[in-house]
């Protein structure tokens, strides 16, 4: 009888696919709006099943948390991870100033650089502001703590005016409730939206928009303007990532964004994340064509990556030779980076 049942079972399987369920991970993301969100659902549909991995996209509160959730959260397997909070764990631990910093990133690895995150600082349409150096004076939502947009929110005022913003001027709410009382109550004056163009939370908004918010442009050659440029990029928002909103591009600030996971050693982990990394190269051109727009900013290369910044071995030998044995390939350019607002927003003091 029992013979019977498995061979029962077994025809069951096989009239329902035939494979066993692939080994269960999780990657970190941000706002399930939010383009780091929809790489993790690419990575999770278009490359993690030819691993036979089971990949379950988690919405967070952002870059931080994610350095966090990967070091100590079960099943966390990757995370998407914004480049100057990367560094800013990695100078905080490389100097000795926080031992809990060393601890947390010591053992996190790169898997490959990912590409440029635009982020869209939003006002009222009838604000006088217009650049991102009129904000001094302004009440700034940067997300949530932990987020990216909360930490290049804080170390973009500090290095425009060369303070930390007043804490009350601070504010971190959930994107779309900042949004909500940037246009009813009034209560906030910026909010910085932190993601990839076309940003889904932006894409969503009617044209009818135009006449409650505007996008900050940010001016270079403005003196306030200058040492942001040691650790952002200038980059351009296009018109058409949001054409109900905008009639022309204008230039903002971006950084790169980067995906990483844990220094495993353990022999199935292993074997699971070189299939991960040979099904993503594999595959790219699918992630690329049908994928998120920003995948066709992404270079599927391995460069040089800042002091105490670590390839996973595992992964990288897959990438590596993949790569060798391929003509394809296109690019993402990583990006780089004391006060207590910095380190409250990394989640390191309490």
């Amino acid at each position: 009888m029992c013979k019977a049942l498995r061979i029962m079972a077994w025809v069951v399987a096989l009239a329902f696919g035939g494979a066993q369920a692939g080994v269960p991970y999780k990657i970190v993301t941000a706002d399930p709006r939010g383009t780091y969100h929809a790489i993790g659902n690419d990575l999770a549909t278009m490359v993690a099943p030819q691993a036979d991995i089971d990949l379950e996209p988690v919405p967070t509160d952002g870059s931080a948390a994610n350095i966090k959730l990967l070091r100590f959260e079960p099943g966390v397997k990757f995370a998407i991870v914004q480049a100057d909070v990367y560094q800013a764990f990695v100078e905080r631990g490389s100097a000795a100033a926080n031992t809990e910093a060393a601890r947390i990133i010591r053992p996190l690895r790169v898997i490959l650089p990912l590409y440029n995150t635009e982020i869209h600082y939003i006002v009222r349409a009838d604000s006088e502001m217009n650049y991102l150096h009129d904000i001094q004076k302004a009440k700034i939502n940067g997300g949530l703590l932990g987020s990216g947009a909360a930490f290049i929110t804080a170390t973009l005022y500090k290095n425009m005016f060369g303070q930390a913003i007043p804490e009350a001027q601070q504010s971190y709410l959930p994107n779309a409730e900042a949004l909500a009382k940037l246009v009813t109550d009034k209560s906030v004056d910026v909010v910085a939206v932190a993601a990839g163009q076309p940003a889904p939370i932006i894409t969503g908004m009617k044209p009818e928009a135009q006449k409650l918010i505007k996008f900050l442009k940010f001016d270079p050659k403005n003196p306030a303007s200058q040492s942001s440029l040691k650790v952002y990029t200038p980059a351009v928002i296009r018109a058409t990532s949001y054409p109900a909103l905008l009639k022309e591009d204008f230039t903002t600030v971006a950084v790169g964004a980067f995906l990483v996971t844990y220094d495993y050693n353990l022999g199935s982990t292993v074997e699971s994340m070189g299939k991960f990394a040979r099904s993503l190269c594999q595959n790219f051109a699918t992630l690329q064509e049908k994928g998120h727009p920003k995948w066709k900013e992404v270079r599927l290369a391995l460069p040089e990556l800042n002091p105490g910044w670590t390839y996973y071995p595992p992964t990288s030998r897959e990438l590596r030779n993949c790569i060798a044995s391929s003509t394809k390939g296109q690019r993402a350019a990583p990006s780089r980076k004391d006060c207590a607002t910095e380190e409250r927003i990394l989640g390191l003091c309490q």
